[in-house]
């Protein structure tokens, strides 16, 4: 067995070479004078050796402290090579691994899945406003630090922004543990840690003269044609702004006088038809005689190859004179809802399936389509004809009581 006195005498040689202790430790001396301490053992007779550190940074009676721990570890059926290799492995993956690379492949998923451009769209500006955390490892990220940057957020006063925000980072964590990149949503403990705003529902006008007014305001709007259609046409379809503007030509069955909408774009994630009235598909056809050459129904200013942007209809609509706490482009929705079951010419269910709002049970909301479709396409156009009778300051309707069949 060496003695301190007998390292500190060890003299360099051309060539390395090993002073052995006991036990599997030895000295390696090489011919710079540089003394290492090696640790040498063998696990299923396949040899390894550990490296302990340099003497005298590392003395005598700790190299051998060291080697004893490290053969109490074999004994219990461990290997110190093998475990510091995956301890490095596992630092290499958590510092590649940055909430940004999750969230990335996490966004990637949405896509093949099938989610929607807008949808995709949003996620990505959720990821640059988490730019806080995001080039941090993911697995290194505490609430503390989530927190930090949701209050930034909502210190601006984007109470509903903040919200989302949390939303989204939850999903992200939730995508990292199920791939084994963490082992905690920081999230999930949050809940209740960010100011919940007061809901505000889409303002909308169901007073039928008001209504009257509105649709001549709209007549006599003088800006684009793409929006001046767009608008006119947003009362006759019962359809969410998003699904309106980003609307196909391809989706036009003229001739049959319906509207079908893939799945992947309505909000639901169900297909959904709309029955066109005479109204709808004059409007439609005068939109196409603009003889725009592009996909989109309603395209943008600088480019045909998107459509109008979100913001385009409410903006539309402030022009009008119309303020955002009195009439939204989701807004006709409520409008038709309002004033179709006032009417009590309607069953309930063809008005919920016309709204396109969805059915968790699959099979009732597919009978539920068939089952109204031929009042749908009646409702379709006693609505259009009651807004032209409204735009012309026509009699109102009175509410009735529906008999039931």
């Amino acid at each position: 067995m060496l003695t301190t006195v007998q390292i500190r005498a060890l003299k360099p040689a051309a060539r390395p070479f090993k002073v052995p202790d006991s036990g599997g430790l030895f000295l390696l001396v090489q011919p710079t004078g540089a003394l290492l301490w090696r640790f040498r053992y063998k696990v299923f007779g396949v040899e390894r050796k550990m490296s302990l550190g340099t003497f005298p940074n590392v003395s005598l009676k700790d190299a051998r402290k060291k080697r004893d721990e490290l053969r109490s570890e074999i004994v219990d059926g461990g290997d110190p090579v093998e475990e510091k290799r995956q301890r490095r492995l596992k630092d290499e993956l958590a510092a590649a691994t940055t909430f940004a690379v999750v969230a990335e492949e996490f966004i990637q998923k949405m896509e093949r899945e099938g989610k929607s451009p807008a949808t995709i769209k949003k996620a990505r500006w959720f990821l640059e406003l988490l730019d806080g955390i995001a080039r941090r490892p993911i697995a290194a990220i505490t609430p503390h630090d989530l927190l930090d940057v949701l209050k930034r957020v909502e210190r601006r006063g984007h109470h509903e922004t903040a919200l989302r925000l949390r939303s989204f980072a939850g999903r992200v964590f939730r995508y990292g543990f199920a791939t084994l990149r963490v082992d905690r949503n920081p999230a999930d403990i949050l809940r209740g840690a960010l100011t919940v705003p007061r809901v505000r529902h889409h303002a909308a006008i169901i007073d039928p003269l008001k209504v009257g007014e509105l649709l001549r305001a709209i007549d006599d709007y003088n800006g684009r044609p793409e929006t001046t259609f767009a608008l006119r046409l947003a009362p006759h379809v019962f359809l969410r702004p998003g699904e309106l503007r980003q609307g196909k030509w391809s989706e036009i069955d003229f001739a049959d006088k319906i509207w079908r909408i893939p799945a992947e774009r309505m909000k639901m994630k169900q297909a959904h038809t709309v029955p066109l009235s005479r109204q709808s598909l004059y409007l439609l056809q005068e939109l196409r005689s603009l003889g725009r050459p592009s996909e989109f129904l309603f395209p943008a200013l600088h480019t045909t190859k998107r459509p109008i942007c979100e913001n385009t209809l409410n903006v539309a609509l402030r022009r009008l004179g119309y303020e955002h706490d009195e009439m939204t482009s989701h807004g006709f929705r409520a409008t038709a809802s309002t004033l179709l079951n006032e009417s009590g010419l309607w069953h309930p269910d063809a008005i919920e399936r016309a709204l396109a709002h969805g059915d968790s049970n699959k099979v009732r909301a597919a009978y539920h389509r068939g089952a109204h479709w031929a009042e749908r396409v009646k409702m379709a156009q006693w609505w259009s004809d009651y807004l032209d009778q409204l735009r012309a300051g026509g009699a109102v309707i009175e509410g009735k009581f529906r008999k039931e069949a």
